[in-house]
């Protein structure tokens, strides 16, 4: 098929990768475009989706809108694409755009639609305690994550980081979307339940804040949830990040009070960090944390 990709993060990048080398024509990338970067934020730096494109040697656009640039729709449409692929883009469609190509435009959504619309359905997953999310490939329409789906993928959370779901949910979105492109009759577009909808917004930095007023199977999740980069606590004046924990079998204290070897009360339950990271420091075991940057039984985090 003659294809438009629209994708920015390195989530996308298998999508691209899968259609390029099942053989279909990728006539142009779309992107967001590149952001300050290096070390003093002054390099502009081109998005994950933009460099791969590059390198295969497709055309890249980075427009900063649609909905307030009729050239920018006018360019899209004149591409005559068969179908728009998107994958984590950013950047909202208008109906011009998503009536353009003949099939459309197909998303890579990565959770089990009607649950978690919106911007952060992996993190959100996890956060939630859910025990299953997966993949969707959707026909696009106006609003919000609400098209019909096509075909589903399905995997276990299971303790999964969110770095980890990502990757794995990336590779099974490009298997599903060029599964759907192979032969799209054999998929056609199934409406959404119009029961179970939840909506994940927008990650805040602030919420990467180890909260340890709740039950520490939660604290756990928030560790897992926002690594990477790493959820934290502050001590001393300092974040240390934390990329791995465990639960403790250990009678509970008060919450956010440290106990020996840095095992740390919550509101139910006890929560040990078992891999951890100072600001310009390499990752390190909680030991040789705690043997370079002591933490006492009694501190409050």
């Amino acid at each position: 098929m003659r294809i438009i990709f629209m994708g920015t993060p390195e989530f996308a990048v298998p999508t691209l990768d899968a259609l390029v080398d099942a053989g279909h024509d990728v006539v142009a990338a779309y992107s967001q475009p590149p952001r300050a970067g290096g070390r003093r934020g002054k390099a502009l730096t081109p998005s994950p989706v933009h460099a791969r494109a590059e390198a295969l040697g497709i055309e890249v656009r980075t427009p900063l809108s649609f909905k307030r640039d009729p050239d920018a729709v006018a360019a899209f449409a004149a591409l005559g694409a068969d179908v728009a692929v998107v994958a984590a883009y950013g950047l909202i469609l208008p109906v011009s755009v998503l009536e353009a190509p003949r099939l459309g435009c197909m998303n890579v959504h990565a959770s089990l639609l009607p649950r978690w619309r919106g911007a952060a359905p992996i993190q959100r997953a996890i956060l939630a305690g859910d025990e299953e999310t997966g993949v969707g490939i959707m026909q696009m329409e106006a609003g919000l994550d609400t098209g019909p789906v096509r075909l589903e993928g399905r995997t276990s959370v299971d303790g999964k980081t969110a770095g980890a779901l990502t990757d794995e949910l990336a590779a099974m979105g490009a298997r599903l979307m060029v599964q759907v492109l192979d032969n799209p009759e054999a998929y056609p577009a199934v409406p959404q339940a119009d029961e179970g909808v939840t909506y994940a917004s927008k990650i805040d930095k602030a919420e990467a804040r180890l909260d340890f007023a709740q039950d520490a199977e939660a604290v756990l999740r928030q560790v897992l949830a926002f690594n990477p980069p790493g959820a934290f606590f502050e001590v001393g004046g300092e974040r240390v990040r934390v990329l791995a924990a465990e639960l403790v079998d250990a009678v509970a204290g008060d919450p956010g009070v440290v106990f020996d070897d840095l095992e740390i009360a919550c509101a139910e339950g006890v929560i040990r960090p078992t891999l951890v990271q100072r600001a310009g420091r390499g990752i390190m075991t909680t030991a040789e944390l705690l043997n370079g940057f002591p933490i006492p039984a009694g501190t409050r985090l």
